[in-house]
């Protein structure tokens, strides 16, 4: 099992880490998990056509997280995919796909009827919105829905990927809870976000130190997110969705390893890491 980063940053906009999205690949299943700002290019850095993925996975309806799903559809069926793109997701999922279909349909009915491709199936989507908990096969793998803390969001889902040779888990935005440290129990890689609140200081007519501390209550501080991989006895912890992007990942990496002993690597756009082995390339 593969693991790819497409994206590792945030809502700000970074020239280096494009929005959150990876993709989670073995034998020949592709599954992407998350559309953030500039996923299709990154896909295509990476040797990726969106004409393979089999799903899409969404954490979460923030727009960093979903922004590019429209994108991924047109230039997957420029591709020559020829078959609907199946999205899994929380609650909402079904009602922002509709609405984004919707809003774009005009447009499509107007693609197909000029472009002439041998086929429109690519426009197409399937929406199934999973419980939590709920198991889901994709190939090998093995996916389950784990319901995190990221509230005022109220349907926000962290994933845990299984083969027979490996464990994965995602933790998709969200503060310390209890549900995806025992998900993640004895996983081989554990990718999950941080903020890392020391760097975030306010900035006159952008953020208050009010803005700081709330948009820190609903993610995990750098301070915490070693403590969660130790208690969750992973092996590899991969961190993602830096906040801020450009932050000294040097002294994040010091302030990690004092909570966590095992294997931390600063997660970068582009690294693919074999779950496994813990090959990283």
């Amino acid at each position: 099992m593969h693991l790819t980063l497409l994206g590792t940053g945030c809502p700000a906009v970074h020239a280096e880490r494009y929005g959150p999205a990876q993709i989670v690949r073995h034998g020949d299943t592709a599954v992407l998990v998350d559309c953030g700002s500039g996923v299709t290019q990154r896909m295509a850095q990476a040797g990726i056509s969106g004409r393979d993925i089999d799903a899409v996975l969404l954490t979460h309806m923030h727009s960093d997280h979903v922004v590019d799903l429209f994108q991924l559809i047109i230039s997957s069926w420029h591709q020559g995919r020829d078959r609907p793109m199946r999205v899994f997701g929380p609650q909402g999922t079904y009602a922002y796909v509709d609405g984004m279909v919707s809003l774009w349909q005009s447009e499509m009915e107007r693609r197909i009827e000029h472009e002439r491709r041998p086929s429109a199936l690519a426009l197409q989507t399937e929406v199934i919105e999973l419980k939590p908990d709920e198991m889901v096969e994709f190939g090998a793998m093995r996916v389950r829905a784990v319901e995190v803390d990221h509230k005022p969001v109220r349907h926000a889902y962290g994933y845990t990927f299984e083969t027979n040779e490996a464990k994965l888990v995602i933790s998709g935005d969200t503060r310390p809870c209890d549900a995806l440290t025992e998900a993640a129990q004895g996983a081989d890689l554990l990718l999950h976000e941080v903020f890392v609140h020391r760097e975030m200081q306010p900035i006159e007519g952008r953020r208050t130190a009010e803005t700081i501390e709330q948009v820190a209550s609903y993610h995990t501080l750098s301070s915490d997110v070693g403590k969660v991989a130790a208690k969750a006895g992973v092996k590899w912890l991969v961190l993602t969705h830096f906040v801020p992007p450009d932050c000294d990942t040097e002294a994040l990496r010091e302030e990690v390893s004092a909570d966590f002993p095992g294997k931390v690597t600063m997660g970068e756009d582009l690294m693919t890491l074999d779950v496994a082995s813990g090959e990283v390339r």
